[in-house]
């Protein structure tokens, strides 16, 4: 039996899927969202049936949902009314995705009530992520008493950082005792992107040098030599790193003591400033790369500044990465501007000939879906388009933790 529950649980909506992860065929997904408000909405899509000949059918309720328990109600309702039946496809056990899992969690993990505790202790490095992980965890024990619930932690894949990598140059007592370091993020993906274009290769994830984008309104980079991550550009925080939907990315630590200093700006106001009105936002008004690049087109300079700002760190990250791995074997792309958008493919590597990348544009404007080459024949690193699948990789995880 390989049916597994996944979970993505936020605090106030949880996204889930019922996933085969031996065949990799998503029985049904859905989410439960405005939970604690007035009046909650429930989505539950059951996915196509090729040999029935059934189409993809999505079945939509709005009633109230005062806290988790009641949402994973909800969804156990709709799998009796829509199906599939979970008696006929008893998951085996519930994959959560937690967001931060500290320098504690470098595996997938079975979660006991200790492990409940350290979630809820890593809350403070992750305010916005793990009390509402820790939450769904707890309304899904709920519901099924009798599975085995696994953690699957975005950090864990970078546990592989060196010490030199995760390493901030401040007070050495001060960040050991508030764990001031790097962590990375994204792990889920970067790390089922990598193997999966080895495998696409037919070559060992041992054997090979790969930086991986992934590009979605939150975006990270990572290098990655011989399967381990070695460098990633977010850091403590998801905020650290590329420029993003709306987060700033890097930025100069003393400019915030200045915002604070003459624009009097408090600890929340600039978190609410870097976290939710910077990036895309702050500089064109925008967050989606496609209202941006369409700005762009119209003539709006605010909007072809901050897609030059966006492409600029790109750069500099894929030059600094390949000088962390001496050269790469691979490049890939992933998540939803990654996978979709061969204008940032094709300027984020138009600088790198001088390290063997070769774009071909007919490859990079092709509108295949699936993995895929968009390098050059003759270009001496392989750069490829890899549509992620983090829903799989927590499958495969929480199996693996519960063989």
């Amino acid at each position: 039996m390989t049916v597994v529950l996944i979970v993505n649980s936020g605090s106030s909506s949880f996204k889930y899927q019922l996933l085969d992860v031996e065949s990799e065929h998503a029985l049904a997904s859905g989410l439960v969202e405005r939970i604690g408000q007035p009046l909650g909405v429930s989505s539950h899509t059951v996915s196509a049936d090729e040999a029935l000949g059934a189409g993809e059918e999505t079945f939509t309720r709005e009633l109230p949902i005062p806290d988790h328990t009641a949402g994973f109600q909800v969804m156990l309702d709709a799998f009796a009314a829509h199906g599939p039946s979970l008696e006929e496809h008893p998951p085996r056990a519930v994959g959560h995705r937690v967001v931060h899992g500290g320098a504690r969690y470098f595996a997938p993990t079975i979660i006991t009530p200790e492990v409940e505790r350290g979630i809820d202790e890593l809350s403070v490095l992750a305010p916005l992520h793990n009390p509402g992980a820790l939450q769904g965890i707890r309304a899904a024990e709920e519901a099924f008493p009798d599975l085995a619930h696994v953690a699957v932690f975005d950090t864990a894949f970078h546990q592989t950082l060196p010490p030199a990598a995760y390493t901030y140059a401040i007070d050495k007592e001060l960040a050991r005792e508030h764990r001031v370091r790097r962590y990375g993020f994204h792990g889920t993906s970067h790390k089922y992107v990598s193997e999966t274009a080895a495998l696409f290769l037919g070559r060992a994830v041992q054997d090979l040098r790969q930086i991986v984008f992934h590009l979605g309104n939150g975006a990270s980079v990572s290098a990655i030599d011989g399967g381990r991550s070695v460098e990633t550009s977010m850091g403590m925080t998801p905020l650290e790193g590329l420029v993003m939907g709306t987060r700033s990315g890097d930025i100069d630590p003393a400019s915030l003591l200045q915002l604070a200093r003459r624009a009097g700006l408090s600890i929340d106001e600039l978190d609410d400033l870097l976290n939710k009105r910077s990036g895309l936002l702050g500089l064109a008004g925008v967050s989606d790369m496609r209202d941006l690049q369409g700005r762009a087109r119209g003539g709006d300079l605010d909007a072809a500044l901050a897609l030059d700002v966006y492409i600029h760190r790109l750069r500099a990250y894929a030059g600094a990465y390949l000088a962390q791995l001496g050269g790469a074997d691979v490049i890939v792309f992933t998540a939803g501007v990654g996978e979709n958008n061969p204008l940032v493919r094709r300027e984020s590597m138009a600088t790198l000939g001088f390290a063997g990348v070769v774009i071909d544009d007919a490859r990079n404007e092709s509108t295949d879906r699936g993995i895929r080459v968009i390098s050059a024949d003759d270009s001496r690193v392989t750069v490829l388009v890899v549509p992620t699948n983090e829903e799989l990789e927590i499958g495969r995880q929480t199996l693996q933790a519960t063989a």
